[in-house]
Parts: C-alpha cells; sequence; structure tokens
C-alpha cells in the first residue's frame, strides 16, 4: 500500500463508441483524486493517438496509442455500444493480453472485451446486469458464458471488474483503495460528495474480492 504522496498511474482503455459516462466515471474521479494525491496520473489510451468518437458522437483527443502508451498500474476497459467491435480488434486484444491480470480492470461492458481476451475465463467477474434498448441479453448473461458472473459492486479476482453505467465511479475509488489504501479512498469519495452513494452501493452489492488464479469453490470473502 502506497502513500499519499507516492506517484501512481492509472490508464483508461477507450475505443469507438465508448459511453461518455464510463469516461467521466473513471478520469473524472482521478482528476478529483489528484486534490490529495498529486502524483496520481492517468494515461487515456486508445489504438492509436487522436481523436475516438464516443456514444452519442462526442470526439475525444486521445494522447496514447498501443505501442506509446506508458506502464500503468492498472489499465481500466470502458464500456459502451462499441464493445462488441472492439472485442474483434485484434490489436486491442493482443494490448491487453501483454498486462499481468493484477493489472487490468474493467466497468460496465468493458468486461466483455476483456472476456474476449480469454483473461476471465475460470474467475469471477460482473458487468452490468440490466438489458437495455435492443439487446437480447443482459450484458451479465453473455459474460456468463466466460466467466463465473454475480451481479456486484465489484469483482476482484486479481482482474478487477465492476458494474455497470454509474458504477464506473465506484469502481475507480475502488482501485484507488487498492493502491492507496481504503483511508485515502473513503476521502477521495468524500471530496467528491459520493461518500453516501458508495456506502449505499457497496452496501446494496457489495464488493466480492477473490485475488487466486481463478474460481472453482465461490468467492473467499465478501468486504460489505
Amino acid at each position: 500500500m502506497r502513500a499519499p504522496s507516492a506517484p501512481a498511474r492509472i490508464g483508461i482503455l477507450l475505443y469507438e463508441g465508448v459511453e461518455p459516462i464510463d469516461l467521466g466515471g473513471t478520469l473524472g474521479v482521478i482528476s478529483m483524486a489528484r486534490r490529495s494525491l498529486p502524483l496520481l496520473e492517468d494515461a487515456v489510451i486508445a489504438r492509436e493517438a487522436g481523436p475516438v468518437r464516443l456514444a452519442g458522437g462526442l470526439p475525444v483527443l486521445v494522447p496514447y496509442g498501443f505501442e506509446d502508451a506508458p506502464p500503468c498500474d492498472v489499465t481500466i476497459v470502458c464500456g459502451g455500444p462499441g464493445w462488441p467491435e472492439a472485442a474483434r480488434d485484434p490489436a486491442l486484444i493482443a494490448f491487453l493480453r501483454r498486462h499481468a491480470h493484477e493489472r487490468l480492470a474493467s466497468v460496465c461492458t468493458g468486461a466483455l472485451i476483456l472476456a474476449a481476451t480469454g483473461l476471465l475465463d475460470g474467475r469471477a467477474a460482473t458487468t452490468r446486469r440490466a438489458r437495455v434498448g435492443s439487446e437480447e441479453r443482459s450484458p451479465l448473461e453473455v459474460l456468463a458464458e466466460r466467466a463465473h458472473t454475480k451481479p456486484a459492486l465489484v469483482v476482484d479476482d486479481r482482474i478487477v471488474t465492476g458494474g455497470g453505467v454509474s458504477l464506473a465511479i465506484d469502481t475507480t475509488l475502488y482501485l484507488i483503495g487498492r493502491i492507496y489504501g481504503d483511508a485515502v479512498r473513503d476521502g477521495v469519495a468524500r471530496d467528491i460528495e459520493y461518500d453516501r452513494s458508495f456506502a449505499a452501493n457497496c452496501t446494496a452489492l457489495g464488493v466480492s474480492v477473490d485475488r487466486s488464479s481463478g474460481l472453482a469453490n465461490g468467492l473467499r470473502s465478501t468486504v460489505r
């Protein structure tokens, strides 16, 4: 566990069709966290540096491509309606497979991209619970084909997967806590006026932790 004065870097992986709230719920939390963690950095990454169009049409200028992305303590794969195409991108899959398991995370349907790499096979994981729009099945049902799934705020089986949409905020807070400790995490939650929401979501959904190399016999612990 690091001191608040220690450096860390969190990567955020984008692709065409990421839901804007997933970027706001990750990068926005990191930006606010720098008020108390001055050496916490972010690295927004895409297939190539340059503009990436999010769901809804918002363009984002991404500073890093796969080839020049800096090393990160953890890289978060965002979700959004563009996930099926991203999951078929050989360069993106290869980029993720180069990472150690404990350096990967996802929010929302980003877990389905991680599943496409094979890195979630036999692991515990979560994603968005509800079917939305024209989706024939919920993302959690789709993910169940590759992983041991459960509705949860966060599942940490070395690879961290977070629940859907606004829970990107909670997942990013969890990752900050994994690096800097729970007291620092809780301070960041207070700073963004999300401490009551974070506590309520933890109570309602729970954080499940099993950092083994796969899950055969259920979760070892549940943090409430």
